[in-house]
């Protein structure tokens, strides 16, 4: 890769750890914050899903902003606000209070994920910009072992209140990280061809099926990521009696195995040229398999091993659910691109958490881990109808771009008075 491309991908991994650490630490917490303020599960899964509530609705307008004002600017602005909204998390008086401050957070966080592919898409050139994402996207799995190991840390030797205080420094070093040594973008004529009519191009996205079709598998995607990691800290300490410290320990193997199967999702969807279905379709079925069987383990060691497995399945599979629109579109564009597909996953995390707190309370733990089930079906179903290619997908988006200008032509014509 590019030297400019290496070193935004360094520094773009550490924001994304960061950001997956102080979003994160509230699963260790949520039994403890439960019982500051006695929480049903369902109340605890609400918590969860009011983040993702304004993280989702986020997404695309912080996609097409990211597109107006530059990436480096917005990462900026959503460092410190969510470092602010975090720091704010330790004084909560009620759950009320709690709710509003994830609320505010998931703004706050919202802003970022498309502000850093606008970022490393204007640093980086097509043929490599999925295998630099893989790169960049490990981090989540990173992070979440970090949130993990420190959580667990700090939880041991003081409070919940305790521990995000100190985990809303981390922000704020990264910001001055970012200001000091994110490099200047390459030349656009090296980033992508730019398409036709591009002032167009942005509101077709938001019109455009394929587009949505990869949002259906990221909300597929999520579905399994967001309902594992919210709640399995919950079930080892409630259904296995593991301490909050080990809880946090035991997912060292499904994170850092996740870390490496994203990089390798990434580096096979280059190499692939898109065409996620040669992924995304082994991959999820493995993992639907995986998912029935998690929680009829009976040990420890065979959650954990089984969990493992449908962590490196399912990391496979999140740059499959970005490659096509990455490679084909233009920097101007990818903000918009990603946002869209962003927010379909994230709306996994809305619905979700919540739903696996009611079904835990409604039947059991194992009922809900097996609902989680249907995110692999419905990303098979979802990734035969995408289109595979560059060249494809580009078609499509032409068309509707297109079809608009036509519209246009013939409300103006109609709209345009008669000669006499």
């Amino acid at each position: 890769m590019h030297r400019t491309t290496r070193t935004t991908a360094v520094l773009l991994f550490v924001a994304w750890a960061v950001d997956y650490i102080d979003r994160q630490v509230i699963n260790l917490a949520l039994p403890s914050i439960g019982e500051t303020f006695g929480l049903t599960h369902g109340e605890r899964g609400l918590l969860l899903s009011a983040f993702f509530v304004t993280y989702a609705l986020t997404q695309i307008p912080g996609g097409l902003i990211a597109g107006r004002f530059g990436g480096v600017r917005m990462i900026g602005v959503a460092l410190v606000l969510w470092s602010v909204f975090t720091g704010l998390t330790a004084v909560a008086w009620s759950f009320a209070a709690l709710l509003v401050l994830r609320c505010l957070f998931g703004v706050a966080q919202g802003l970022f994920p498309a502000a850093a592919i606008d970022t490393l898409s204007r640093r980086s050139v097509p043929e490599q910009r999925l295998t630099a994402n893989g790169w960049i996207q490990s981090s989540n799995a990173v992070g979440g072992l970090l949130a993990a190991v420190l959580g667990g840390l700090l939880l041991a030797h003081s409070d919940w209140r305790v521990m995000f205080a100190v985990i809303s420094v981390l922000g704020l070093l990264v910001l001055a990280a970012i200001r000091r040594w994110m490099p200047a973008p390459l030349p656009a004529e090296r980033t992508g061809p730019p398409l036709e009519r591009t002032g167009r191009a942005a509101s077709a996205l938001l019109r455009s099926p394929a587009i949505w079709g990869f949002a259906v598998m990221f909300f597929a995607y999520d579905t399994v990521v967001w309902g594992l990691n919210s709640w399995s800290a919950s079930y080892l300490m409630e259904e296995r009696g593991l301490r909050v410290g080990d809880a946090g320990l035991v997912s060292l193997g499904p994170t850092l195995l996740a870390a490496v199967t994203a990089v390798v999702g990434g580096r096979l969807s280059d190499r692939f040229e898109g065409r996620p279905r040669l992924i995304v379709v082994p991959a999820m079925c493995a993992a639907a398999v995986l998912l029935i069987r998690l929680p009829l383990t009976t040990s420890l060691t065979g959650f954990v091993v089984v969990a493992t497995l449908i962590s490196a399945v399912i990391g496979l599979c999140y740059m499959p659910c970005f490659s096509v629109p990455l490679r084909s579109l233009p920097p101007g564009l990818t903000g918009a691109a990603s946002g869209i597909v962003l927010f379909g996953g994230q709306l996994a995390g809305i619905v979700v958490p919540t739903l696996f707190g009611h079904i835990v309370d409604a039947a059991s733990y194992r009922a809900a881990f097996w609902s989680l089930a249907l995110g692999p079906v419905l990303a098979v179903a979802a990734v035969l109808c995408v289109p595979q290619t560059s060249s494809r997908f580009l078609a499509r988006l032409r068309a509707v771009v297109s079809d608009t200008l036509t519209k246009e032509d013939d409300t103006d014509a109609s709209a345009a008075p008669h000669s006499a």
